[in-house]
């Protein structure tokens, strides 16, 4: 799933299709006029998705285009952001401080979905971090206009078609209020980011008040969040995999989450815990994963791995879930080396970053964390000034270099802020 997102869903990832719109090429704007015409031709199809002329129009008349959905379409982070970069600004001590909060005060709810559909408590807050923050950044773009540009224009406009009627029909339902589905770009909505032909199916009324409310009822989202991880293959019990020590000059014979191997195997090849301790008992099947390439970081990763990953089809995300749960359980943060002489940085160093810039002169407004276009033109003018190679990037070595030559940062702008959005 993808909220916030700047991310879609293994169903959008997977989904390829794309259905044409006369006067709206792929990646290009969708007119007024055209946008109009694609509306009536949807319309014409609304019965044969279950939904009535008067609902499409009652909620569509006064839609316009939105074309900066379109442009977000091919700027998914979790594939075009560095792996070092996505884990920091998620997997980070703030999240970890408000996901242990958030398992002591849903402890009671959260041990009731767990007897229901099997899945841990820590897994499960670990999707609610990542997707929403702990539903303090659901998205605010109204689905509908989203969903209805993306019909109109663009790719994947078949499947994008699917959700629009998705979302008519929970409207027609009466399950959710219309100024409530607000969320992301591409159309997830609510405290764990469903789209909305997932929240057909999976969304569940586990507070028993007669609705699936996954945008005023955090009790719902979090057990519509493991039912559909239980649907997916998810084994109670059973972790998601962890992070793996290779013998010195290991050249594995298999690598990629599909290509599995029992632990066995894996021991007979000299693999350990990055701990050093030896693998887990037991033989089940086990992929090796290193998503930097050879140098980098290795992981282990079992069926629940695969559970998480149907979520949003990105490794990063995967990851980012299951480092974030396993920090939840209490288990200390993995040294992970990762091949850059540039690490990451936290949404407290990365405000840091821009309230230093700030005190520079640099008009980037609030330092909230979120590394948009302002603050990497501002970072970019700063490393040419200090020699440093110009790509915008909020890491370690730009920190460093202002701690050391520009004014302190304030203390209460660095340390405050909601972060960046998460997914």
């Amino acid at each position: 799933m993808l909220a916030r997102r700047l991310r879609l869903r293994a169903a959008l990832v997977l989904m390829g299709l794309s259905v044409p719109l006369a006067g709206a090429a792929e990646g290009a704007a969708v007119t007024p006029a055209a946008f109009a015409h694609c509306l009536d031709e949807l319309s014409a199809q609304g019965p044969a998705h279950q939904v009535s002329a008067s609902v499409f129009h009652a909620y569509t008349r006064d839609l316009s285009p939105d074309d900066s959905v379109l442009a977000a379409l091919d700027r998914q982070p979790e594939f075009s952001t560095p792996i070092w970069d996505y884990l920091s600004g998620l997997v980070d001590a703030e999240r970890v401080a408000d996901g242990r909060a958030a398992l002591r005060q849903w402890q009671a709810p959260l041990a009731a979905i767990e007897r229901r559909y099997g899945v841990d408590p820590a897994t499960v807050v670990a999707v609610w971090g990542v997707e929403s923050n702990f539903g303090r950044q659901r998205g605010s773009r109204p689905l509908l206009r989203s969903l209805a540009t993306l019909s109109c224009a663009g790719r994947r406009q078949a499947f994008f078609r699917g959700e629009l009627f998705a979302t008519l029909r929970i409207l027609q339902h009466g399950d959710i209020a219309p100024e409530q589905l607000t969320g992301s770009w591409a159309g997830a909505f609510g405290q764990t980011q469903f789209m909305p032909s997932t929240f057909e199916r999976i969304a569940v009324d586990f507070d028993g008040d007669g609705r699936r409310d996954l945008v005023g009822s955090a009790v719902d989202a979090l057990a519509s969040t493991a039912h559909y991880l239980a649907r997916s293959g998810w084994q109670r019990g059973e972790s998601w995999g962890l992070p793996a020590r290779l013998p010195a000059g290991y050249q594995p014979p298999v690598s990629g989450r599909r290509d599995t191997r029992s632990l066995g195997f894996w021991r007979r090849q000299g693999l350990r815990a990055l701990s050093g301790a030896g693998l887990p008992a037991g033989d089940q099947s086990a992929a090796l994963l290193q998503p930097a390439g050879p140098e980098g970081p290795a992981f282990l990763v079992f069926r629940n791995f695969n559970a998480i990953y149907s979520y949003n089809a990105s490794i990063s995300y995967t990851l980012a879930i299951a480092l974030l749960s396993d920090r939840l359980r209490g288990l200390p943060a993995p040294t992970l080396a990762w091949p850059t002489d540039d690490p990451g940085t936290s949404r407290a160093e990365r405000r840091e970053i821009q309230q230093r810039l700030l005190d520079l002169g640099y008009p980037l407004g609030a330092a909230d964390g979120m590394i948009g276009d302002k603050t990497r033109e501002a970072i970019q003018a700063e490393q040419r000034k200090r020699g440093l190679p110009a790509d915008g990037r909020a890491g370690q070595r730009i920190l460093q270099r202002l701690r050391m030559s520009s004014p302190a940062a304030s203390t209460t702008s660095v340390a405050g802020g909601a972060g960046a959005v998460s997914k």
